[in-house]
């Protein structure tokens, strides 16, 4: 029966036994994988988001007038995007995993771009609504796409720090959506062509223009990437198992590994982390520069005045992943960071002053971004096998995206300008977010704990005698190797410890 702490894995057991590694820097390595994957991912959701919320945008520049829509019917078009949006991103990890992620990835991004496109011919209400969905078809799959690959290439103490520096491209994209639109805005009749058409038509061709470039950038998976030598590889792959990745260098598509992650409390505990920060973090970057102009603020000093915003939840989102990386406290962290939005929130509320509220947006925006990435990196380093993570990941993120179509709702144009009932839902939001946070780092602590004191031991038959074999071990499974039952359980193997 194996025992905590006691597991040496065999000779030869090591990945490619044959290959010598000992020539290889780590440090200098890791610096290699850095700059050849964060960065171009980094881009391609820097502009996912600058798309994504250009709508937003557009409308201060008559947008609904110019297409003869309601309020009501624009908040529809903003809910009909994150149905498809939502409901595909399971399947689409699934098949990252099978395909080629510079052919998968590349390709999404280029779908997108040219939806995006077409919104800027948009003639009436019909149209917006068709377009919303086509984009929520082809950006489904991609940030849930991007956070599942770049937890292959890291160890979970690493992971953190990149996912930040990835995410902070949403923030960036927010300060710089209000700049690029206010400047775009100029264009109005360029054409015969209104300044919003011009926001959505220049956007998407940027991305359109990327997605080519994307084919032959990206990268493929640790085992197959072509930028690294043999030796280096191979190396990765070694480093991601000594971290518990037993997964890493590949792994068998299986059926059980998809039902390992539906019968998983972790991942519906996920999927309430969340839906406690999507659901804020899409009403946010819809309608920050619509709040803003509500309290008084023309609409292209309201776009500038959300600049500033996003320029702050940018810093704090780097050094939040800083320090999950070397803190390792990531729930504390989250219980810290959603308890600062809900501070946000309550003087969203009871403010009657627009430079209260304006103050309230940078408490808000510190809590909202910096929770995304750091949430990413704590549920992503506590679930175990390739195709397990990749749904448990998607489950969550598509969840909490699904979310996204309740909170696009929240803020009428009856309610302004102060909007109490929509910062009272993401409010509500924030507290959810809480408590799965809180249950979620209770429940890792007890599982944990049970594990030390070995209530959840494998059977090994190439280690235990028959009179070994109890009870409480042959239900926690038969084996005829530790490697067998590591790679069969993934992080409900015995020896797994989840971070806290």
């Amino acid at each position: 029966m194996s025992k905590s702490g006691s597991i040496i894995i065999a000779e030869d057991e090591l990945y490619e036994p044959d290959v010598d590694t000992g020539l290889v820097d780590e440090s200098r390595l890791l610096r290699k994988i850095d700059m050849r994957v964060v960065p171009w991912l980094g881009l391609l959701y820097f502009l996912n988001f600058l798309d994504r919320g250009s709508i937003g945008n557009a409308k201060l520049y008559n947008m609904e007038t110019d297409l003869g829509i309601t309020d009501r019917q624009y908040l529809i078009a903003l809910t009909a995007f994150f149905f498809p949006y939502a409901l595909l991103e399971p399947a689409s990890n699934v098949i990252l995993r099978k395909v080629r992620p510079s052919m998968w990835l590349s390709s999404m991004m280029f779908a997108w771009g040219i939806v995006m496109m077409c919104h800027g011919f948009l003639q009436n209400y019909g149209g917006l609504v068709t377009l919303r969905v086509l984009l929520g078809v082809a950006e489904a799959g991609l940030y849930p796409g991007i956070v599942f690959y770049i937890s292959c290439w890291y160890k979970r103490s690493e992971l953190g720090t990149r996912v930040a520096a990835f995410f902070t491209s949403a923030t960036i994209a927010g300060a710089f959506s209000g700049l690029l639109a206010a400047g775009i805005s100029h264009m109005d009749g360029v054409a015969g062509k209104p300044g919003w058409s011009w926001i959505f038509i220049l956007e998407g061709l940027a991305t359109v223009v990327c997605a080519l470039a994307s084919y032959w950038i990206i990268s493929n998976f640790p085992e197959t990437a072509g930028f690294l030598t043999k030796e280096e590889r191979v190396f990765v792959i070694r480093r991601l198992r000594d971290d518990m990745q037993f997964s890493a260098g590949g792994e068998e598509f299986k059926a059980q590994y998809i039902w390992q992650s539906l019968k998983d409390w972790k991942t519906y505990l996920a999927m309430g982390i969340y839906m406690g920060f999507d659901g804020p973090l899409f009403a946010f970057s819809l309608f920050t520069p619509t709040i803003i102009n509500e309290l008084g603020y023309k609409a292209t000093t309201a776009n500038l005045l959300s600049v500033p915003v996003y320029v702050w939840s940018c810093i704090v989102t780097v050094i939040v992943g800083f320090m999950g990386d070397r803190l390792g406290n990531r729930g504390y962290i989250n219980l810290i960071l959603f308890g600062t939005g809900l501070v946000g929130y309550i003087i969203l509320i009871t403010s009657r002053t627009p430079a209260l509220s304006y103050f309230a947006c940078f408490l808000a925006a510190s809590a909202i971004y910096p929770t995304v990435p750091n949430s990413v990196a704590w549920v992503a380093s506590n679930v175990e096998g390739s195709y397990k993570r990749g749904v448990t990941l998607a489950m969550a993120i598509g969840w909490g995206n699904l979310n996204g179509a309740v909170s696009s709702n929240v803020y009428r144009a009856q309610d302004a300008p102060w909007y109490r009932l929509g910062h009272g839902i993401i409010l509500a939001y924030i507290a959810i977010g809480w408590l799965s946070s809180a249950a979620f780092m209770f429940l890792l602590r007890r599982e944990n704990e049970r594990r030390d004191r070995g209530e959840r031991d494998e059977v090994i038959d190439s280690d235990n005698s028959a009179e070994e074999m109890n009870e409480m071990a042959l239900k926690n499974g038969r084996f005829e190797t530790v490697n067998d039952a590591r790679r069969a359980k993934g992080d409900e193997w015995s020896q797994f410890r989840y971070t806290l």
